[in-house]
């Protein structure tokens, strides 16, 4: 049986659900929460309550992880332990109010939006460059008030969502207006270099290449891009000290344990010290300051040391379920659009988690990617569960039910 007639029959049962539904609920009758769903939650695919079940433990469970990673430093430096738990808490407020607006909102109207949102953000990422503030020889934040802003973070959804614009025409769009988007886009990547912050230049990079890859474009042109982005990447390297001398104490760590190569050493030896089934939760001792950066890059070597080894393969068999229900969405969106975005959100949010466990673990060089959903920081918080809201959104509108009218138009035409 063809993929074709699955995917229509789904949305037949789907569709009578929908009519059954009404004749014996009522819109009246819906409860608070259904009149606010953009779907009633019965009619959701299966994909979607996985993957929305899935992201709420991810959340929950990494609330846990950064709270026993971040205690003996917050009292220790902030005179309470809670400091930095609080504080996450508020960013996952914040960040889950803006996942039910990725939710609730039409994919054509974020598609719509990613345009000027990419512009106004490389406009945001250069003005680091002239009024941003510098941390460790980087300058990635903008200070607004309280608030520290970091828009190579912001822009991840965007970039997203402008490269499904792009690359699903691709064939019916002038040259001209391909060139001014790829300039963006080189635009981007050459900004975020410039802070300088190569892992994030390298994770976008990557991004827009395998979403230009599932889009079908010649092979010819993106052998040509990878071999063009390996240059960068290469001349960046050589030009950034800091960035040579991580590569070189990735090679041999130990060479200089405790200069260049102390970092990933301390890694190593959390890692190596969590055994089979882990010190226990709330036990490591390389969190109390001997494993630098412990709550936001390097946190997952805490998490390695408290639940071992069975505990990381727990973690990277999520990280598999995560992937394979994001290529089921993939596979059953309606548009070329929904389909890029479907991929481009889970090539970013599993992608990054693992390279993040690569680089604890010493597979990768060290670099400033924090573990999704688990790492301290607002703004890498407000990326990621958006993300996964918009993930979530193309599982919905795979179903047909949805289109761009409003939630009680949307309810009087299933009534």
């Amino acid at each position: 049986m063809s993929s074709s007639s699955v995917l229509s029959r789904r949305s037949q049962k789907q569709r009578q659900g929908a009519l059954r539904l009404s004749r014996n609920d009522g819109s009246d009758q819906l409860s608070f929460w259904q009149k606010r769903l953009p779907l009633p939650w019965a009619l959701w695919p299966a994909e979607g309550r996985l993957l929305l079940t899935l992201f709420a433990f991810w959340s929950l469970a990494g609330l846990m992880v950064l709270g026993s990673a971040s205690w003996w430093v917050a009292t220790r430096e902030m005179g309470e332990g809670a400091y930095y738990l609080k504080r996450q808490l508020i960013w996952m407020a914040a960040s889950w109010s803006l996942l039910g607006l990725a939710v609730s909102t039409s994919l054509r109207r974020w598609l719509k939006l990613a345009g000027p949102a990419l512009w106004l953000s490389c406009f945001l990422v250069a003005a680091t460059l002239v009024i941003g503030s510098t941390v460790n020889g980087a300058s990635r934040w903008l200070v607004i008030g309280p608030l520290q802003i970091q828009p190579s973070e912001l822009v991840k959804p965007f970039v997203v969502l402008q490269a499904a614009n792009l690359f699903a025409h691709w064939q019916r769009i002038r040259s001209d207006e391909k060139l001014l988007w790829l300039g963006i886009f080189g635009a981007l990547l050459l900004l975020i270099l410039k802070q300088p912050n190569l892992s994030t230049a390298a994770l976008t990079g990557m991004l827009l290449w395998l979403m230009a890859l599932a889009a079908g474009l010649r092979l010819r042109t993106l052998l040509a891009t990878a071999m063009a982005g390996g240059l960068l990447g290469t001349t960046s390297i050589l030009i950034n000290e800091y960035q040579r001398i991580r590569v070189i104490s990735f090679l041999d760590p130990w060479q200089d344990p405790q200069g260049s190569g102390y970092q990933l050493v301390q890694s190593l030896l959390a890692i190596g010290s969590g055994g089979w089934f882990g010190e226990g939760f709330g036990l490591s001792t390389q969190k109390l300051q001997y494993l630098p950066i412990q709550s936001t890059d390097f946190i997952y070597a805490v998490f390695a040391e408290e639940f071992g080894f069975v505990g990381s393969v727990m973690m990277l068999l999520f990280l598999m379920l995560v992937a394979f229900l994001g290529l089921r969405v993939a596979l059953s969106c309606r548009t070329n659009q929904s389909r890029l975005v479907a991929i481009g959100c889970t090539t970013i949010l599993v992608g990054q988690a693992v390279i993040n466990v690569a680089v604890a673990s010493g597979v990768m060089p060290t670099t400033g990617l924090p573990l999704p959903m688990v790492s301290y920081g607002g703004n890498s918080l407000l990326s990621s569960v958006m993300i996964a809201g918009l993930l979530i959104r193309c599982s919905l509108e795979s179903t047909g039910l949805l289109g761009g009218r409003s939630p009680r138009q949307r309810r009087q035409s299933i009534g």
